[in-house]
């Protein structure tokens, strides 16, 4: 039986990112075209898919680490600013554009909030990712 922490990250996140672009509830918002995933970045994204990809990638951040919030997942997807001839800093990623996939998901019953705690997967959304880690 396969497991999601078996399966290659990679393509399990392009797998489950294919998945959850066919759900009709997790649409990608308008402005999301239009803006960078964070203020260590230059441009937006240029995958069409880049708002799927981010919601497979937290959900399998979920099933690996329980109690996450968005302060942390703005810690795991920020990354380091260009700052020229000054050293780089470590930057957070934007906090809407997680907050958004997290309620996204709150609607489906993949994720339930936890108190303070920040998130953790329910029981739909374990099944969820376990069928899409056999295929």
């Amino acid at each position: 039986m396969a497991l999601v922490k078996d399966a290659d990250s990679q393509e399990f996140i392009e797998k489950l990112a294919e998945n959850l672009e066919k759900m009709e509830q997790l649409k990608q918002p308008d402005w999301s075209r239009f803006i960078k995933t964070g203020r260590h970045k230059e441009r937006p994204p240029e995958q069409k898919n880049w708002w799927w990809l981010r919601e497979a990638s937290i959900l399998r951040k979920l099933y690996l680490k329980q109690n996450l919030g968005v302060s942390k997942f703005r810690k795991l997807y920020g990354g380091r600013k260009n700052l020229g001839h000054a050293p780089e800093h470590k930057l957070k990623a934007s906090g809407a554009i997680i907050r958004r996939i997290l309620q996204q998901l709150e609607t489906v019953n993949f994720v339930k909030k936890n108190g303070k705690k920040g998130r953790v997967l329910t029981a739909k959304g374990k099944i969820f990712l376990k069928e899409v880690a056999k295929k």
